[in-house]
């Protein structure tokens, strides 16, 4: 079947799937591979599930029912079918990418136009191969804009999506020590996320550009069609940090802007999303109330109370670069008592000791006897006796015991894997 008569099912069906457990009446199912499963073989049961068609790459199957659409591979057709329909968008994409910071951007630009204009944004961290084809096939041409977030652990996959998504203005939170393993170092790692400069490069479309970041104005190449912001008076514009203890407040159009996330890391994030709501000219005032509203969740530098204790909660993922940065606005906190739970940062292949190191010993020296490390990797670092590691959390959860840290401020910081959040419950 070619991709026009797909797309008129797909007109007609309510939505697409790829998990026949979030599979809705006349969702049309789309039979994905990965390494452990085989989505063929769950097409017969979206169809008793309610399933308007299966599209399958199975051709054991594929006669079994007329419902079922064969095709060669059914995770191309999803990306196919996802950017055939983008190109029917009567309104623009923005597309983000970066080493931190991703979804939280994101969310504060999606908070920000949405004061104003209908948006629809990629749903948490739905920003891969298959994430944002499906991100793609839920935006309708009754919006103004689409966001598109896209995350990559190599190189060659941000250009990939950004085809998929031919996004019309983009930007790049960062260029941080994220999945080395894949991206073989920190240059790699510059050269693979730049790619989303490359695509709007070549196809003459707006960069939101962090003037701030000297490794994003190389990776520019002289650009006009560029957008500016950051601290300098030359940018278009123009937003100055003022203080993080613990949120983040900076000041725009003169007007103090008190926002609910922590570090002075999350200043570019929020930075981007004012430019933007500027850009399109949003007011001042429903800018200011946008970032003063958004509170972020899924532990993502979250504050939790427990009892006596006041926990930063930065679980979500970790790298390096976030861990450090969440290390060092921590350090800068004005609190009595601060303790660290650090947890094993992963994908960093044969960089994995020498990060981990570096991380331990700036913990221990900063934080006294006060530093928690969990994982293998951490549990194999050079500490002094004062420092605690633990080689798993269940032998954390077996040696630590909550009951003896009381009016303290606590980090929990760690790759998602780890699920630091598990600390909570001990408390």
């Amino acid at each position: 079947m070619i991709i026009e008569e797909l797309y008129k099912l797909y007109k007609s069906a309510k939505s697409v799937c790829t998990d026949t457990r979030q599979l809705k009446s006349g969702d049309i199912y789309f039979a994905l591979k990965g390494e452990n499963f085989d989505g063929n073989a769950f097409a017969k049961s979206a169809l008793d599930k309610g399933a308007s068609y299966c599209v399958v790459d199975d051709e054991g199957i594929a006669n079994s029912s007329d419902k079922f659409i064969l095709v060669k591979n059914s995770l191309k057709t999803l990306q196919k079918l996802a950017n055939y329909h983008r190109n029917t968008f009567s309104f623009p994409i923005i597309g983000l990418t970066g080493s931190n910071g991703k979804t939280t951007t994101k969310e504060l630009i999606y908070a920000v136009l949405s004061s104003k204009y209908k948006v629809k944004a990629t749903k948490g961290n739905l920003n891969n191969h298959i994430g944002v084809p499906l991100t793609l096939l839920s935006f309708d041409n009754n919006l103004d804009f689409g966001i598109v977030e896209m995350g990559a652990n190599h190189q060659k996959e941000i250009a990939f999506l950004s085809s998929i998504s031919e996004p019309d203005y983009g930007l790049i939170t960062n260029f941080g020590k994220a999945h080395l393993e894949g991206f073989g170092g920190v240059e790699g790692v510059i050269k693979g996320k730049s790619e989303l400069y490359d695509y709007l490069i070549a196809n003459k479309k707006t960069v939101f550009l962090n003037s701030d970041d000297e490794k994003q104005i190389q990776q520019i190449h002289n650009y006009a069609k560029i957008s500016t912001f950051g601290s300098k008076k030359t940018n278009d514009c123009q937003v100055s940090f003022q203080s993080a203890n613990p949120f983040v407040q900076l000041s725009y159009n003169d007007v103090l802007i008190k926002s609910h996330l922590i570090g002075k890391y999350n200043f570019s994030n929020i930075a981007v999303a004012i430019a933007i709501g500027a850009f399109f000219n949003i007011e001042p005032n429903y800018i200011k109330a946008s970032i003063e509203s958004y509170k972020p969740n899924n532990n993502r530098s979250e504050i939790r109370r427990i009892g006596t204790n006041k926990f930063i909660l930065d679980a979500y993922n970790a790298n390096p670069t976030s861990m450090l940065a969440a290390l060092q606005n921590f350090k800068q906190l004005k609190a009595d008592k601060k303790y660290v739970f650090l947890g094993d940062m992963f994908e960093l292949g044969a960089s994995a000791k020498e990060e981990h190191q570096t991380i331990a010993s700036y913990a221990e020296t900063n934080f006294n006897a006060n530093v928690y490390l969990i994982g293998e990797n951490f549990f194999k670092t050079k500490t002094e006796e004062r420092t605690y590691k633990y080689e798993s959390f269940e032998d954390f959860k077996s040696g630590f015991e909550a009951n003896s840290l009381r009016n303290a401020t606590i980090l929990i910081k760690g790759s998602r894997g780890m699920a630091l959040e598990r600390i909570l419950e001990l408390f």
